[in-house]
């Protein structure tokens, strides 16, 4: 729906210039911007594509001039991320569920699940017993919820995503498609010393030990998953259930696509986790780490509070809080540009 200018900057509390009464419908690139779209033009350097286009109204830097750059209004955004988060859900007209009944038809709820008040569930939507579902949640298309899981209020859950059993998950969460909760984690036994533990172990010109069986035994997951408030996940990432206690992600922790947590890892509030990052079985994470893109975490580590690790690094140790660490193994980056400006030198003549 179109709204105004003075609308919109009253919910970001930023000011207006020109016009406030002008009306757009779209968020838009300056180059691109039509009559009716909001041009979001955030700094300078955007002002000759706004004089190219046919925006009448933008987002613009402070002491930006009206009439130079041809608009009618404006508004003013001094930090231009933040305007960007609250521009996007102000206009985000949610299409994935526009249109859908409260429940489909073709939804299959068991009898003893508890769906909340205004709760909209899609097509082909499968929910087991005594399951809990919380007011206002969103289920699109093909979604699976297993039996005596707990999905807390104003829930977003798109197509295809798949909640297991005993998983519990707060307010506000949201699952981009294709994300999995609650799957078996990864974790085999054999009855004697594994391949990787005879190669841990192994050393030159020392006999490997003897493979007494090298069958691989399953060993359950039955602790479910537990996640807080204000949590996303991304596209396709999964999370893999407790063996015996619950894998746990604290409240506002954001997860990227194709990324995975293992059994029994625990992240503490508001981590953040770029795609392809992977945190193997029983590893803990402290509040604020940031992991970047492709980066891993071995199995049962502690990795601090406040942990930048870079992308593609390694952590195969415990570090401490508040490092930015880099590389494979990941080391402090500082230690890690070092050691390859010296390898650099190297090579030289």
């Amino acid at each position: 729906m179109p709204q105004t200018l003075k609308d919109l900057a009253a919910s970001l509390g930023a000011e207006t210039l020109g016009d406030a009464s002008l009306l757009v419908d779209r968020l838009a690139e300056p180059l691109e911007a039509r009559a009716g779209d909001l041009a979001l033009a955030v700094a300078p350097k955007f002002a000759e594509q706004l004089k190219a286009s046919a925006a009448r109204a933008a987002v613009v830097w402070a002491g930006a001039d009206l009439d130079a750059l041809g608009l009618e209004g404006a508004i003013v955004a001094p930090h231009s991320r933040l305007a960007m988060a609250g521009l996007t859900q102000a206009m985000d007209d949610n299409l994935a569920f526009l249109g859908e009944p409260a429940i489909h038809p073709t939804a299959v709820i068991d009898v003893t699940a508890v769906i909340g008040t205004g709760a909209q569930i899609g097509p082909f939507v499968v929910i087991g017993a005594q399951a809990q579902i919380g007011a206002d949640a969103r289920i699109a298309p093909h979604v699976s919820i297993g039996v005596q899981s707990v999905i807390g209020a104003r829930a977003t859950l798109h197509a295809g995503v798949k909640i297991g059993a005993r998983v519990t998950i707060g307010d506000g969460f949201i699952a981009q498609a294709g994300v999995v909760i609650g799957s078996d984690g990864f974790s085999f036994t054999t009855r004697g010393p594994s391949n990787a533990e005879r190669a841990v172990r192994s050393r030159p010109g020392v006999p490997l030990d003897p493979l007494v069986d090298g069958t691989w035994h399953r060993i359950h997951s039955l602790g479910g998953v537990e996640i807080g408030n204000d949590v996303e996940i991304g596209a396709n990432s999964t999370i893999d259930a407790g063996t015996v206690r619950a894998t746990r992600i604290g409240n506002g922790v954001k997860i990227d696509n194709l990324v995975h947590i293992a059994h029994n890892v625990i992240l503490g509030d508001a981590c953040l986790l770029c795609a392809q990052t992977g945190v193997a079985g029983s590893s803990v994470l402290g509040a604020r780490v940031i992991m970047g893109g492709q980066s891993g975490v071995a199995d049962n580590l502690t990795v601090g509070r406040d942990v930048v690790v870079g992308g593609g690094a390694g952590v195969l140790a415990n570090i401490a809080d508040g490092l930015f660490v880099s590389g494979y193994p990941a080391q402090p980056s500082h230690e890690y540009r070092a050691s390859l400006k010296a390898v650099r030198r190297l090579t030289k003549p």
